[in-house]
């Protein structure tokens, strides 16, 4: 149990610990009452779009089909050690919900799958900015956006991080091995309605 909450630990801390230098707005934190999580990442997180329906994001990993998430106050989760050398973070906030990846050394991969389940009549568009809008295919209305993906290393440095779809997965790429980062490395998957 130690060694779990040490993993929790280690993977907080590096995440707070480069946020605090961004110097940009992040997303707050929010107890979201519509947003639910499952219990283990594979599970993922069902969140609202705007028009009333919902989009499921699961988390992916050589770990994921039985990590439970250590839940650390109702607007957090940790999953620890989903892919080697990596954490991952999910935050609840008041428009929705991001995963902080967190990248501990080049022993983590590059790639990081996010697959989706979408509401009926809804799908996927890429954005100019390199993210995707969930749209309601009736009317064209924007219901839900994933933004587009970031990545910083423990400077603050830029990492180059971008998404492609693979049937109905979100994969992120975080090119870290050949950005000469000092970890950790962190990215972030962030859904808003």
């Amino acid at each position: 149990m130690k060694h779990a909450r040490d993993e929790v630990t280690t993977a907080v801390e590096a995440a707070t610990r480069v946020l605090s230098i961004s110097g940009r707005s992040e997303p707050p934190e929010f107890e979201n009452p519509d947003v639910s999580w499952g219990e283990l990442a594979s599970e993922g997180v069902w969140a609202p779009t705007r028009d009333g329906q919902r989009v499921h994001i699961g988390v992916a990993g050589a770990a994921a089909e039985d990590r439970l998430a250590s839940v650390i106050r109702p607007s957090m989760r940790v999953f620890p050690g989903l892919e080697a050398e990596t954490d991952v973070i999910g935050q609840t906030t008041t428009a929705g919900v991001r995963f902080i990846t967190v990248l501990h050394g080049p022993g983590a991969p590059e790639e990081f799958r996010f697959p989706l389940r979408l509401g009926e009549g809804l799908s996927l568009d890429p954005t100019p900015s390199g993210g995707y809008d969930v749209v309601h295919d009736r009317y064209g209305a924007t219901v839900g956006r994933f933004y587009s993906p970031w990545g910083y290393d423990s400077l603050y440095r830029a990492i180059p991080a971008e998404y492609h779809l693979e049937g109905t997965t979100i994969v992120m790429t975080v090119r870290h091995r050949d950005a000469d980062a000092l970890y950790p490395v962190l990215a972030d998957p962030h859904y808003a309605r």
